[in-house]
């Protein structure tokens, strides 16, 4: 059912429309002046209800998170504006809030980075309705499309877990979830190289279990987890009484400010009490609100973003235990290999720019891998991400700047992986991680270029013993052709080689460029 308010009245008493049968005729009938739909999911709906209250003439708002419900709604732009109404989608958490937030931190900034969200609720607070667990679970293991190191890749629903903290909350699992945000950051702000949305269950077991319940779906053994909604949130509901009634929202920015310092931005939000469950509905009670005062004059349709900002929204907040907070803090101007390698201007300028980029080096070229010796290598180098043998195959690298350090990503072929690399604990030395292994690195520079060689490892916070930690020969130089020129061999004692990759490297031209992204 969906909410509806009178014209012409003091109190605005509400009324409710059946979404599924009702017309534009039935809607005028009323004499409405707006529709809240909040009934969801809003997954695989079509925009007819929307429609339809355009066509009745009264202003339209919902709460939908569903990525292509949000995405078409545009189409519906041009009916609203002759109508002279208001049809807003996503007036909720995401991406009303989430805009906001963003909006706000980011004034006077030059540049947006990246962008990270999540949301966790309390377990106790949250309201395990149905149309909650059938829009996560259309989505739990199946292919979403993201925005990440400057090109879209699919990465499984509930996949790219983590554990961050969230402001007192401590210590929350986080995994991917679909949300309009995806796209829709990447489409306010063209030089956003990451938007990653996520989500977490407060109880750590339940998000794994949700976790090895999504391989069922990678795997292809099920189409998708949507048909036992009901079943699983039975299942939650016998764990209501464990864990707590906070809720928290984290949005976390890096960009750069107008006078050139890097800054990473994170806006916290905690709601206690049990009121978390309240918060997707305000950004929609703020909207209405500004339509009664004439506030808001803006007509036509799109999504909930750029049309509220925090303050509005935190308006909303004050009724209820909801509390924020944000913390700036200001990053390493200085590109990793500047800061740490010895004589970093004593390196050929072919390999000082692709080390000394300003957010990202894009390059391609070709590469010969040889992949790990033996069986148990080879279970080792998977372990690790370390691609297998092959010949001249197509390379392509992008060196990015993530936080104080860089990522570094490596699609040899059809394969990819990646590392993170930050300073070590004095100029000359580095780290590399490696999945959950992190060695420590050092690290040399000439005329020729840059060499890093391991010199212990870790798994986790566990150290490795010596005969566990791989050796290296691994550096950077350039070639008769004057190109970025790569020799990597990481081994490990008894085992032998676990890969060994070498090849070259020059910047990717404009068009290919273009075409990877549109991928």
């Amino acid at each position: 059912m969906v909410t509806a308010f009178p014209k012409h009245s003091e109190r605005l008493p509400a009324a409710q429309l059946d979404r599924a049968r009702a017309t534009p005729a039935d809607i005028t009938a009323l004499d409405l002046f707006c529709v809240i739909d909040a009934a969801g999911p809003f997954q695989g709906q079509t925009l007819d209800f929307a429609r339809a209250v355009i066509e009745a003439g009264a202003h339209y708002v919902d709460l939908a998170d569903a990525r292509d419900f949000v995405a078409a709604f545009d189409t519906l732009h041009a009916a609203a504006q002759a109508r002279g109404v208001l049809a807003v989608t996503g007036a909720s958490s995401t991406p009303a809030l989430t805009h906001a937030v963003i909006d706000d931190m980011t004034r006077g900034w030059t540049r947006i980075d990246g962008v990270e969200a999540a949301i966790s609720p309390g377990n106790r607070a949250n309201p395990l309705g149905l149309s909650v667990f059938q829009s996560i679970l259309s989505y739990v293991g199946r292919p979403v499309r993201v925005w990440r190191h400057g090109r879209w890749a699919m990465h499984p629903g509930w996949g790219l877990t983590v554990r961050r903290r969230m402001g007192d909350l401590g210590l929350r699992w986080q995994s991917l979830v679909e949300t309009p945000d995806l796209d829709l950051v990447p489409q306010r702000f063209p030089s956003v190289r990451n938007a990653i949305f996520r989500a977490g269950l407060e109880l750590g077991f339940q998000h794994v279990a949700l976790l090895a319940l999504s391989f069922l779906v990678r795997a292809g053994l099920l189409k998708s987890l949507a048909p036992f909604a009901e079943p699983l949130r039975d299942a939650a509901k016998l764990l209501r009484g464990f864990g707590s009634d906070c809720g928290g929202m984290t949005v976390d920015v890096i960009g750069v400010y107008a006078d050139g310092a890097r800054l990473q931005t994170t806006w916290t939000l905690i709601a206690e009490s049990g009121d978390g469950p309240k918060i997707p509905t305000l950004p929609a009670l703020a909207i209405v609100r500004r339509l009664l005062d004439g506030r808001l004059v803006r007509r036509g349709a799109g999504a909930c973003v750029g049309i509220l900002d925090l303050a509005a929204i935190e308006e909303e907040f004050s009724r209820y235990d909801i509390r924020s907070a944000r913390e700036t803090r200001t990053l390493e101007s200085a590109p990793l290999f500047v800061r740490q390698m010895p004589d970093f201007d004593a390196m050929p300028a072919a390999v000082r720019d692709v080390h000394a980029c300003d957010a990202a080096a894009e390059l391609q070229g070709r590469v010969d891998i040889e992949g790990a010796k033996n069986a148990a290598a080879r279970l080792i180098a998977w372990f690790a991400g370390f691609p297998g043998a092959a010949h001249d195959l197509p390379a392509s690298v992008t060196v990015e700047r993530e936080g104080d350090g860089e990522v570094w990503i490596r699609r040899f072929g059809e394969s990819e992986f990646l590392s993170h690399l930050g300073a070590g604990a004095t100029r000359g030395t580095l780290t590399e991680r490696f999945g959950p292994l992190t060695f420590d690195l050092d690290a040399a520079s000439d005329a020729r270029g840059f060499a890093l060689t391991i010199t212990r490892g870790r798994i986790g916070t566990f150290p490795l013993p010596g005969f566990l930690t791989p050796s290296t020969s691994a550096g950077a130089a350039v070639d008769e052709h004057g190109r970025y020129r790569f020799d990597v061999t990481i081994a490990l004692p008894f085992f032998g080689r676990l890969v060994g990759y070498r090849g070259w490297l020059e910047p990717a031209s404009t068009s290919s460029s273009d075409a990877r992204l549109l991928q």
